[in-house]
């Protein structure tokens, strides 16, 4: 995969209105270097989705990549999968991250064909699959909406079949949740962005991202089939947790 290493600066001079966060054409220039200088650990899920992928995509299924921006998800699926048959849909609704995802997923060849979709991902019909990947997009789903999703995620998996759900979440106690905040803003002032960027960033996002609790998306997972649901990553307020059929 072709690396995008333009830096981001959507952030860095002061705005007089911040409006609502969205991956239009200037954010999906820089995404890369934005979301690795901003969500700890990410490296981590996506090299995770691969062996995830490795274990358990099963022959002559489909993989779905849910709000798959620039594809790392899809590529790590595709890297991991070792069985015979198997395709991989990616879907986003943003054209202009789908441009810049397609300029650098390598072609098939020998590997799982990758398939990008520009879509709500709410309209995707989930079929025959063995895995799907949900990394960092639930939380930009409207609350009520994420049952639903859930549910026609888990109709659409074949038994045995996982889900990777990776959120950003929320803290019941307040103390908590403050200091979760902080050591987050701290890794971003380690990352390079100043007081004015994670300022603005953040009043963007809390237009558009609503994080849950933990507990709130295990139950949810619960009430949507799913057998069990296991944590097995977290850092700061970033968490993966993998949910069974």
């Amino acid at each position: 995969m072709q690396q995008n290493d333009e830096e981001d600066r959507v952030y860095s001079e002061l705005r007089k209105s911040v409006g609502r966060f969205i991956f239009d054409q200037g954010v999906a220039s820089v995404f890369r270097d934005m979301i690795g200088r901003s969500v700890p650990g990410y490296g981590t899920t996506i090299r995770m989705v691969s062996v995830l992928a490795s274990q358990y995509v099963q022959p002559v299924s489909r993989c779905y990549d849910l709000g798959c921006s620039l594809g790392a998800a899809s590529l790590a699926m595709q890297q991991g999968i070792g069985v015979p048959g198997c395709t991989i849909i990616g879907v986003d609704d943003s054209f202009e991250m789908l441009k810049q995802a397609r300029r650098h997923l390598p072609a098939a060849g020998d590997s799982t064909p990758v398939e990008l979709v520009c879509a709500d991902l709410r309209d995707i019909k989930i079929q025959d699959a063995s895995m799907v990947v949900l990394n960092f997009t639930l939380q930009f789903i409207l609350p009520e909406q994420r049952l639903e999703l859930l549910q026609r995620i888990h109709r659409g998996l074949r038994p045995a079949g996982i889900l990777v759900l990776s959120e950003k979440i929320g803290f019941p106690d307040l103390e908590h949740e403050a200091l979760q905040i902080e050591m987050h803003h701290a890794f971003k002032r380690a990352n390079g962005y100043d007081a004015l960027e994670i300022s603005q960033k953040r009043q963007a996002l809390e237009q558009v991202l609503i994080p849950e609790t933990l507990v709130q998306h295990r139950q949810r997972l619960e009430s949507a089939g799913f057998s069990r649901s296991d944590l097995w990553f977290q850092c700061f307020n970033f968490i993966s947790l993998i949910a069974r059929k």
